[in-house]
């Protein structure tokens, strides 16, 4: 337990990674103060006021990322503040209205309020690995000084979501002025244990691996980052001194056949994994046609990252926030006992 408990806001306190981090910050010490949309709603803070520290020492209060001053009376005597909250899909009806706006005017929103209380010293962004590259470039090693510039409303909006709210949040910093420092933890697929209820959106992968959605091994890669390790890296962040600017979050970049080979023994048989190799350039070629039929969202990130290796380079968060990350062999595994110990995996 930490000898100097702080109080923390974390925004999106019930959402995947926010869970995590609050019962992280709860079993060192700190004081949380999580908002939620619902707080009085026992299926989705349940989990939360569950956690061993909650009831003395975590406080759930409503906001509304798009609503101006939400978070207001939220940020009364916090010392620093995770932003979180920010929705998280691929495909959506009004990209505009269901993704860049609330990703956008929540980071704003939050910014603002903590603007407003001198006591914040240290706001902690949680962006995303899609607001420094787009597609994957074989010919380049991506790191923190790379910046999405090719995503749009049409081509990979959640990508384009996650850099316009990071890109507002830093213009912020520099326009205001505010009394606390901004830093950002940029994850990449993030799976692991679930604390609420549901299917996270990345643990999903696994699920549809299982269930046959998949016509082959695609040539797809993915870095994976467990979310007990993107709760321990905000908490990095916020709590090393001279944390400053981005840090790219994941363990390592596997690929469709690598990540299957590794669920195969866990599924004992069980399920559809996928066998058939499509990752032939003749593949990957008629997949990206097939993909056109696809959902607006699905098609442009199969359209854009098929066959395409990813590289990519976590020096300056292990050497600067001090992070070693879980293998992913052991994220997987995790992943797949959870989502089995809840039925949520296919017969």
């Amino acid at each position: 337990m930490e000898s100097n408990p702080r109080t923390y806001l974390v925004t999106g306190a019930n959402g995947f990674i926010g869970s995590h981090l609050v019962e992280l910050l709860l079993s060192r010490g700190h004081r949380v103060r999580g908002t939620v949309r619902r707080p009085d709603d026992p299926a989705s803070v349940t989990h939360l006021r569950d956690l061993r520290g909650a009831a003395d020492r975590l406080e759930l209060v409503a906001a509304i990322l798009t609503e101006p001053g939400s978070f207001d009376d939220a940020m009364i005597g916090i010392d620093g503040v995770f932003h979180v909250a920010s929705p998280y899909t691929l495909t959506v009806q009004d990209p505009q209205r269901d993704l860049v706006d609330p990703a956008v005017e929540g980071s704003l929103n939050v910014l603002r309020s903590a603007s407003a209380q001198p006591s914040v010293t240290r706001v902690v962004l949680t962006s995303s690995v899609a607001a420094i590259l787009d597609e994957p470039r074989s010919d380049h090693v991506f790191t923190e000084a790379d910046w999405n510039t090719a995503s749009s409303l049409t081509r990979n909006p959640y990508y384009f979501s996650k850099t316009q709210a990071e890109r507002a949040a830093w213009q912020f910093v520099d326009e205001a002025r505010p009394a606390f420092d901004l830093v950002c933890v940029n994850p990449m697929l993030t799976i692991g244990p679930a604390l609420g209820p549901g299917i996270n959106v990345s643990n999903q992968i696994i699920v549809d691996l299982m269930a046959g959605t998949y016509p082959g091994l695609l040539a797809l890669s993915w870095g994976i980052v467990d979310v007990r390790d993107v709760a321990l890296a905000h908490l990095l962040a916020m709590e090393t001194p001279d944390a400053s600017g981005r840090y790219m979050c994941l363990s390592e970049v596997v690929t469709m056949r690598e990540l299957v080979d590794v669920l195969r023994p866990l599924a004992k048989g069980r399920g559809k994994l996928p066998t058939r190799s499509l990752e032939a350039p003749v593949w990957t070629a008629m997949v990206k046609a097939v993909a056109l039929t696809r959902p607006a969202g699905e098609r442009s990130y199969l359209r854009t990252h098929l066959g395409r290796p990813l590289r990519v380079d976590t020096t300056r968060i292990r050497s600067g926030l001090g992070m070693s990350f879980r293998p992913v062999s052991a994220v997987l595994a995790d992943a797949f006992a959870d989502l089995d110990a809840r039925g949520q995996l296919p017969a």
